[in-house]
């Protein structure tokens, strides 16, 4: 028997459960994969709540570095040993093992240790398609990034910082304005405050190129003002709640704006482009275009305190859990 962290009803923290449970053999395509560090991200917290809708009982957490133990008829590109890293659904990574489709797992390279793997793996992917394929950023564009010293938002903004681009990066508290700074942000606004006179002062009166929008409800509607003429809204996340509906002629009232609402399965779930996302970002921690930190570790059966520490928005860094 295995263990593995539960969410067995809706609702806080709290209703995390460490459990045993049988994890099986691998059936044909799959690896029985041992999880080494996993990673804690807010959209655990959505599926936690109920925010996404899933069938109860579930394990949640789509992000790990782990170790192959055992490999079922067809596999032939993972053996035994292999150090991989995954960042995809099913969920079920809040696990000591567990069964995985091998097309999902990415070859870990020596270079790259399985705590900044598995602590950054989705947040890395995430900000490789929002400045490469949902949209490739351009030198001299400038972005409007919210939650610029979140997880993500020093990772999108470090990336667009070294493509060339201009970034404008709001934060929740005045503390972590220097980590914005620090991570790439020319200028740092607090998102509570109305930040859309300053940031289209910023941007020449026009506005940004693009707004990268994770808080959602709370910002979602400034950020449009924030945009200019024929510019992009990408709103991926929901870190203060779901946006209110949008009546599509706003984005018309606007100067005909773009409005995606991207997932990274959207952009990962062809195998080909999973395994350029995962090279391209393993090469940018290699060549130190990118920093990137792990967060406090935390013991798998301590994952609803780690829940808490992710939602405390006065902490800087996402938790990882260690089996």
């Amino acid at each position: 028997m295995s263990k593995a962290v539960f969410v067995n009803k809706y609702g806080g923290a709290e209703v995390l459960s460490y459990q045993e449970y049988h994890v099986g053999d691998p059936g044909p395509g799959e690896v029985l994969v041992r999880n080494t560090a996993i990673g804690v991200n807010y959209i655990d917290t959505y599926y936690r709540s109920g925010l996404y809708p899933a069938e109860l009982p579930l394990i949640p957490g789509d992000q790990a570095a782990a170790v192959v133990e055992a490999a079922g008829a067809g596999v032939d590109e993972f053996k035994p040993g292999n150090r991989v890293a995954y960042a995809s659904k099913p969920l079920g990574a809040y696990s000591q093992e567990r069964l995985i489709d091998a097309s999902l797992l990415v070859p870990l390279p020596e270079d790259i240790s399985d705590e900044v793997a598995g602590a950054t793996l989705t947040r890395g992917l995430t900000a490789e398609y929002l400045t490469h394929r949902l949209y490739e950023l351009k030198a001299g564009e400038t972005v409007l990034v919210h939650a610029a010293a979140g997880g993500a938002g020093r990772l999108l903004c470090q990336w667009a910082d070294k493509l060339g681009a201009r970034v404008i990066g709001t934060v929740g508290s005045k503390d972590k304005m220097d980590i914005a700074r620090q991570n790439g942000c020319s200028e740092v606004l607090l998102h509570q405050h109305d930040f859309v006179p300053q940031v289209k002062e910023l941007a020449g009166g026009q506005g940004v190129d693009i707004a990268y929008d994770s808080i959602g409800k709370a910002t979602f509607m400034k950020s449009l003002d924030c945009i200019r003429p024929r510019g992009m809204m990408v709103s991926f996340g929901n870190a203060s709640g779901k946006p209110d509906s949008l009546d599509v002629l706003e984005l018309a009232k606007r100067g005909s704006l773009f409005l995606t609402r991207p997932t990274l399965y959207g952009y990962t779930n062809i195998r080909s482009d999973l395994l350029l996302s995962a090279r391209r970002y393993f090469s940018a921690i290699t060549t130190g275009m990118l920093t990137v930190e792990t967060g406090a570790p935390f013991a798998l059966a301590d994952a609803a305190e780690a829940h808490r520490h992710l939602e405390d928005r006065s902490i800087v860094g996402s938790p990882i859990l260690i089996p």
